[in-house]
């Protein structure tokens, strides 16, 4: 368990440098350059999240069980996981309307995606996991809405549907073949 707490101490702590010391952070670029910013950033961002990955691997072999979970909470999960995957297309998809809209659609994706995964997960490890990323996305969209708004490009509903059609098609990738490739859970089928 220590190591799925140590990478997500890494990764969110790098992703909220932005949430708790964002002059730091521009004095940091200022100094030093983007370039050796974003090297450093993506550098403690990919050890944490081998962190994670190993950490929650080996924590699910022994689970410590917290509660018994709902049976609806897989098919809730599944729903809020298809609309967290349309939130994170339209982060990408220049020119849609959910992003004029919502603004930072990525991090209300986080947040979706989390709160999926708490409903149908029932362990600590789960509830480490996904509960990390549930506070560090209402912490850094409140952090953003602060900040001045995107710019975003001339909304079209091409694109708009363009980025519906691109999360769907992710999200039913990853819940029919990759989930259970990468991680070992077929959200439709039992074990991978």
């Amino acid at each position: 368990m220590s190591m799925l707490i140590l990478g997500l101490v890494l990764f969110l702590g790098v992703h909220s440098v932005r949430i708790v010391a964002d002059d730091w952070r521009t004095r940091q670029i200022a100094q030093r350059g983007e370039g050796v910013w974003k090297g450093v950033y993506a550098l403690l961002s990919l050890i944490g999240f081998v962190l994670i990955v190993q950490g929650y691997g080996q924590a699910r072999l022994a689970p410590v069980v917290l509660w018994t979970p709902w049976v609806g909470g897989r098919h809730l999960a599944s729903l809020l996981t298809l609309i967290a995957f349309v939130l994170l297309a339209a982060a990408y998809v220049p020119g849609n309307a959910i992003k004029a809209k919502l603004k930072h659609p990525m991090v209300l994706g986080v947040k979706v995606w989390a709160l999926a995964h708490l409903l149908a997960n029932h362990t600590l490890a789960d509830a480490l996991l996904f509960g990390a990323f549930l506070v560090w996305a209402v912490l850094d969209f409140r952090s953003a809405r602060r900040r001045a708004a995107p710019a975003v490009a001339p909304v079209s509903a091409a694109r708009t549907g363009l980025t519906v059609v691109a999360g769907l098609v992710a999200w039913a990738a990853f819940a029919f073949w990759a989930h259970g490739a990468w991680i070992g859970v077929r959200p439709f089928g039992g074990a991978g």
